[in-house]
């Protein structure tokens, strides 16, 4: 098959894109003293669309901004690679796989009953590869979009081995698209994609993977108007047998916020302190990826006392002093240990209004802020979005708006 537009390019627009950097983002990064941004963005998208080509220092620039040379990026011989990384949307990150690997996954593409052991470990590293802290939730959906679809047809036509583990890296796929979509303050998506990772892991026969994606699916409490369903899918994942310490805290987590959104405050606090106890425990071999960092514990700890209008006893928690509001520095695990700290940053904030300590609330609010935008964690800034500080201070106000 061919394309309508120069190989050299598309290869351009790939790696821009496996990058997740916007045209004016690599504009910048392009850029020295004296550029003009907006006129580089506009050549940018002339490179790509193979109208223009850059001159040497341009294309200098360019390889040393995606880490290749020159060859690689205007000529090289993986022509077909590049054709159905641009026919499939699927990232093309350089040095992340040998050409074999790349020509045998291409091979699988064009004839999904190829896939094999090999096919199943280039999408799990290639997920991992984006499963990182500094990226934001929009851009990951992006990114992994056309992975999971490419998941999806192999596992339809795939033999009966590798098609069950394709199934269950479809699931652990979809999950993580939901978190993020979670993240990116799209409740919808969220539960759609967690929809898709239950039914993938049931298809898949995989207890501890249907208990995982249950638990998960419990968890997007700020999505759901039935605080019972949200106890009901908790309850469920425990139920299909025993959970690793960390997943079993995850289950107890997300109960305990359903049973403060019912106003049972008894069981809310039963369940984060079993939560707290499965956390302290030590031997974990949960195998999928999640929260359970000390901000996450925090946050969903004060969600709770804020739900049921325990305001001084979530002040009591935070020990009066917020989160710390210094993003990490950037690792390749999962979640974003960012998205947790603006969050329990904001559940902050709304504790402090609550009780009225207008300083406090402002302080915590305008750290969150940032920090959420910075991180693109939307659902942080609904939480901000969803209380008024006292109607005092009107300075920190006016930064807050």
């Amino acid at each position: 098959m061919d394309i309508d537009l120069p190989i050299w390019s598309a290869r351009l627009r790939l790696l821009r894109r496996g990058r997740l950097w916007t045209r004016r983002q690599l504009a910048e990064e392009l850029a020295v003293e004296g550029d003009d941004r907006e006129e580089l963005t506009r050549l940018i998208g002339l490179w790509e669309s193979g109208e223009k080509r850059p001159d040497e220092t341009q294309a200098e620039r360019l390889c040393r901004a995606f880490g290749v040379d020159e060859s690689e990026l205007f000529v090289g011989d993986a022509a077909g690679t590049t054709l159905w990384h641009h026919l499939t949307g699927v990232p093309l990150v350089p040095g992340l796989f040998s050409a074999e690997e790349e020509e045998r996954t291409g091979r699988a593409i064009e004839a999904p009953e190829r896939a094999d052991a090999g096919t199943v470990a280039y999408f799990r590293v290639l997920i991992d590869a984006y499963t990182r802290a500094d990226q934001r939730p929009a851009d990951q959906i992006h990114a992994l979009r056309p992975v999971f679809d490419g998941i999806a047809e192999f596992h339809r036509d795939a033999a009966s081995p590798v098609r069950r583990a394709l199934l269950m890296l479809a699931a652990e796929d979809a999950e993580l698209i939901s978190r993020m979509h979670h993240e990116n303050g799209d409740p919808g998506g969220a539960r759609a994609w967690s929809d898709e990772a239950i039914r993938d892991a049931r298809e898949a026969a995989d207890t501890l993977l249907e208990a995982y994606a249950l638990a998960q699916r419990s968890g997007l409490a700020d999505t759901e108007g039935d605080p019972g369903r949200l106890v009901d899918l908790a309850v469920a994942a425990r139920v299909r047998g025993h959970l690793p310490p960390r997943m079993d805290a995850l289950s107890r987590h997300h109960e305990a916020l359903g049973h403060a959104l019912a106003g049972d405050l008894d069981m809310c606090h039963r369940r984060l302190e079993e939560s707290a106890q499965s956390l302290a425990e030590s031997e974990d071999d949960t195998p999928y990826r999640f929260d359970s960092s000390p901000e996450a514990h925090t946050s969903l700890c004060v969600a709770c006392l804020v739900t049921l209008g325990r305001v001084r006893d979530a002040l009591e928690l935070l020990g009066a002093q917020p989160p710390a509001a210094q993003p990490p520095a950037a690792a390749p695990t999962y979640p974003a240990p960012t998205y947790a700290a603006a969050y329990a940053l904001a559940c902050t904030a709304h504790a402090y209004a609550d009780a009225h300590e207008r300083e406090r609330s402002a302080e915590a609010a305008m750290q969150a802020r940032e920090l959420a935008r910075s991180a693109g964690a939307l659902r942080a800034l609904r939480e901000l979005a969803s209380f008024h500080i006292p109607p005092q201070r009107a300075r920190h106000q006016r930064i807050l708006l």
